[in-house]
């Protein structure tokens, strides 16, 4: 299984899963500016896909290889269920038990499991039975500060059968407040032998190269660095071939891309939809704009598509006014 791992991890960057965000869409652009890393893509429920199979969330192109389909859940036969239905698509399964949002751990998963590590390593067990796949598994340091087990966890996961570990460096109670303590995470790698990556507050390529020095790290993870600046894991790609820092996109370049964004949403979801979905990632692409926070208000509520690439011409030409009036 290392083999195989060593196949998938061809860099040292990979980009992680964030729902709602490592769609198809977003995943094609990551993938243009980083032709080797790993990608992942959203959390796919295992309850919702066994009750619907068809769904665009699995879809994919030959050039999001390697990919990581990521899955939630707390029963062991619909994970089992869930790894036998996406080993087709997938290079490797992981594992969601970090996702901190309450209807997710009220509901058992994510990073609800950090408190059940008997019920994790059967899911563990359960994932590996139905795939031939590499398994990794997604958490944090703990559920709250007083329970970081985030080293006992690991382990326990190694053991169970996980090829590959990825570390968010916040307990679930800081959700994503405070900074990342990236130096917890040379405890862990010092205490399994699989591969660990980590997670929390990458934002840059400099944020990558001081994140491994302090965290020994076998690699990083990108999740929300990515939003806005669809180069980041391949200019990360980049510095760990060569060594060479490729600074950040422009404003220009970052609008063109916000456009490219936008018509892959529309063409992937419909105009309505895609529209809608896009508001999301309005503010990320526009960040550093003077008066961004006034423009994105605009935006957001914005329905017409030929407005919103009116709003990015002014924007590009810095006539901010003429959105504001």
């Amino acid at each position: 299984m290392q083999s195989n791992l060593q196949n998938l991890i061809k860099t040292k960057v990979s980009l992680a899963p964030m729902a709602g965000i490592t769609d198809y869409v977003l995943r094609s652009l990551v993938r243009t500016y980083a032709p080797e890393s790993l990608l992942t893509t959203e959390m796919i429920s295992s309850e919702f896909l066994a009750q619907n199979v068809k769904t665009e969330i699995t879809k994919l192109d030959d050039s999001h290889h390697p990919i990581t389909y990521q899955i939630s859940g707390h029963k062991p036969h619909l994970m089992k269920a869930a790894a036998e239905y996406l080993t087709q698509f997938a290079d490797m399964i992981d594992i969601n038990m970090g996702c901190p949002v309450n209807k997710v751990v009220k509901g058992q998963d994510g990073a609800a499991l950090m408190r059940n590590p008997s019920l994790a390593t059967e899911l563990v067990k359960a994932v590996k039975e139905g795939t031939d796949k590499p398994v990794s598994v997604k958490f944090r340091l703990g559920y709250t500060q007083d329970e970081m087990n985030y080293v006992e966890f690991g382990q326990q996961m190694q053991e169970a059968g996980a090829d590959f570990i990825t570390i968010h460096a916040r307990t679930r109670k800081q959700f994503y407040a405070g900074n990342a303590d990236w130096s917890k995470i040379k405890d862990l790698k010092n205490n399994v032998d699989i591969p660990v990556f980590a997670n929390g507050d990458i934002t840059s390529v400099e944020d990558g190269i001081k994140c491994l020095e302090i965290s020994n790290a076998d690699g990083i993870a990108i999740g929300r660095g990515v939003l806005g600046d669809p180069t980041l894991v391949g200019r990360l790609e980049h510095y760990f071939k060569t060594g060479q820092i490729v600074p950040p996109p422009s404003l220009d370049e970052k609008l063109n891309m916000l456009k490219t964004h936008l018509d892959e949403e529309i063409k992937l979801r419909g105009m309505n939809v895609g529209m809608k979905f896009m508001r999301k990632f309005y503010p990320y692409y526009i960040s550093g704009v003077r008066n961004a926070s006034k423009i994105r208000g605009v935006m957001v509520l914005e329905e017409n598509y030929d407005k919103i690439l009116e709003y990015l011409e002014i924007i590009r030409k810095d006539n901010i006014s003429e959105i504001l009036q």
